[in-house]
């Protein structure tokens, strides 16, 4: 195992507040962080940040921010003002917008409690299909990711967002200087549902995770508290 502190996340991929609220309600202390998507911010707005953090529950707000670097930077002020601990950017976005998200998050938290990660390959996304997007041949994931990572790196981003079948290669190469933040976690014997590259819990945290993301997995488990509490116990 990981001798590194590693934070598993659980994903709050649900419509309404109501939702995040049943979720969190069921875990209660088996959980001290989530992640608010898309969906759920698109519903809510900040508000259900705020909420969170009522709980005392730390947020990671993953919108993949992917715009001229002016737009982002307010953005990312505004996301970090609600009390957010994480929050994503397209690391194909640049340097420059990646330090401009950068600017903004600790303009939002002066206390430098927001992070900007940047977001490499999506787990859903094989080579075949990063070909057809990008419109060209012989695509190697892991040499595309470690290219992105340093796009991360030079914009001054506290980590990344990648595979767990990366972290290793990332980590060989930028040491502890990114955290690296693992999607696609699932248990021994879950379902990929639709994502393609997965990983354990255990496996991603000895390849160097700092944070996992935990969505069906526990929320969609017949017993999410004791799911959660299988997470820690492999951490």
């Amino acid at each position: 195992m990981n001798s590194a502190v590693v934070t598993p996340i659980v994903a709050l991929d649900v419509p309404t507040r109501a939702g995040a609220e049943a979720v969190v309600r069921q875990l209660g202390d088996a959980c001290g962080f989530y992640k608010v998507g898309l969906e759920l911010f698109s519903a809510e707005g900040p508000s259900v940040v705020a909420w969170l953090r009522d709980q005392g529950k730390e947020v990671f707000v993953d919108l993949k921010l992917h715009d001229i670097p002016n737009t982002v930077r307010g953005a990312a002020r505004s996301v970090a003002r609600h009390g957010a601990s994480l929050l994503t950017v397209h690391a194909s976005g640049g340097r420059e917008m990646i330090a401009a998200a950068v600017e903004g998050a600790n303009e939002g938290r002066p206390d430098g409690g927001c992070g900007i990660l940047g977001v490499t390959i999506l787990t859903s996304m094989d080579a075949g299909g990063i070909e057809e997007a990008w419109g060209r041949e012989g695509v190697v994931v892991e040499t595309e990711v470690l290219r992105l990572a340093g796009l991360v790196a030079a914009g001054g981003g506290a980590g990344i967002v990648c595979s767990g079948h990366e972290a290793a290669a990332v980590t060989g190469v930028f040491g502890d200087r990114l955290g690296l933040l693992i999607p696609g976690i699932r248990l021994p014997g879950g379902e990929a549902h639709d994502q393609r590259r997965v990983m354990t819990p255990a496996a991603a945290a000895a390849a160097g995770a700092r944070w996992l993301i935990l969505g069906r997995a526990v929320t969609g488990a017949d017993d999410p508290v004791g799911a959660m509490m299988a997470v820690h116990a492999a951490l």
